[in-house]
């Protein structure tokens, strides 16, 4: 671990986010999480990390301008933003190709924590946006999802509830914690196992777990 591994983890307060502090912290990463964007860019000045990771639509002020702040402020410290799709484009043209890199929501847990890993110990990299679970892979750079080879077409929802299954690997997901993922309202437990049944008719029934009483898993 370099000397200076602190990481500002500015996400909002979802399960998402939890599992990262957790795995982040189990592995003795010093984490500062802030949940809203108003006080990232002091907590940046305060704490002078090595990375920020940003969710550019928290609350609070515009946060492409807190990106350009920390850039200008602190050059070296690399910033990871979580971005929709639809503001990739403008995101691009902001980030340094050379030390800064974005990831799409709706991302998996585990693609996430080891992106800051590997920014910790390696600096800047390219890394491949493939996931892989058997023989089901996502490409998270354009939402594109194959099984055995094959393109799979999914609605929005379809891949949202897939990334919040690959987010949680050889986990049983509860049915309340895939609604507070997916959705971004209150949703029932009947309208995630009908999402679940769509799921199972296109990557294959197989390839999802029921555990009764407790949730789904998804298989390899």
């Amino acid at each position: 671990m370099p000397p200076n591994d602190h990481v500002v983890l500015a996400l909002p307060p979802t399960a998402a986010s939890a599992s990262v502090l957790r795995s982040l912290r189990a592995e003795g990463v010093n984490v500062s999480p802030v949940t809203d964007g108003i006080g990232v860019l002091d907590v940046v000045r305060a704490r002078d990390p090595a990375l920020l990771v940003l969710d550019v639509e928290l609350p609070g002020p515009d946060q492409a301008g807190v990106i350009a702040a920390v850039q200008s402020e602190a050059p070296n410290v690399t910033v990871i933003a979580i971005t929709p799709r639809e503001r990739r484009a403008g995101l691009l043209v902001q980030l340094r190709g050379d030390r800064d890199d974005y990831l799409l929501r709706p991302f998996a847990v585990d693609e996430l924590a080891a992106r800051i890993r590997l920014r910790l110990r390696l600096g800047p990299v390219i890394e491949s946006t493939v996931l892989r679970q058997g023989e089901l892979a996502v490409d998270t750079e354009f939402g594109e999802v194959t099984v055995d080879g094959q393109s799979v077409s999914l609605s929005p929802t379809e891949y949202a509830l897939l990334m919040a299954l690959l987010g949680a690997p050889g986990e049983v997901v509860a049915p309340d914690r895939l609604a507070r993922e997916v959705w971004s309202e209150p949703a029932s437990a009947n309208l995630v196992q009908v999402y679940i049944s769509y799921l199972r008719r296109k990557i294959g029934p197989e390839r999802i777990r029921t555990v009764r009483g407790e949730g789904y898993v998804l298989e390899a």
